[in-house]
């Protein structure tokens, strides 16, 4: 049998913030779990999203250390229609999330716009303009 991908996982430097941010974001992430080392969210198809403390990471992997910089990952998040982008990223963004690029109307035909992650991890929102 063949790898397949089951989890994607976020390295994070505040565990209660970015659960946070990603329960905004419509994510069932356990409410109790918020100091907890290490959580895993499963996301539609079979995936699971986890998140790991550094602290986590560095038990694990003494010679780790945390990637300095934005844009080490970005995860995209399909909304239902392009108001839904805008009502989100407005949503995001008045809750005190950095916004990165406002909505705007790609040229691939997408509504589109890009959030920060308390970590500086980019996090799209986007929906087909038809």
């Amino acid at each position: 049998m063949a790898p397949h991908l089951d989890v994607i996982s976020l390295v994070v430097a505040d565990m209660g913030r970015s659960l946070t941010f990603y329960r905004r974001l419509g994510l069932d992430i356990p409410a109790d779990s918020d100091e907890d080392p290490h959580v895993e969210a499963p996301l539609p198809g079979g995936l699971r999203l986890a998140w790991d403390t550094a602290e986590t990471v560095s038990s694990i992997d003494p010679n780790w250390s945390m990637p300095t910089g934005p844009g080490r990952i970005t995860l995209a998040f399909r909304c239902d229609n392009p108001g839904e982008v805008d009502s989100m990223y407005a949503e995001m963004t008045d809750a005190g999330y950095p916004g990165h690029l406002k909505p705007w109307d790609a040229f691939w035909g997408q509504r589109y716009a890009t959030l920060l992650d308390p970590d500086g991890n980019g996090v799209d929102l986007f929906a087909p303009l038809t």
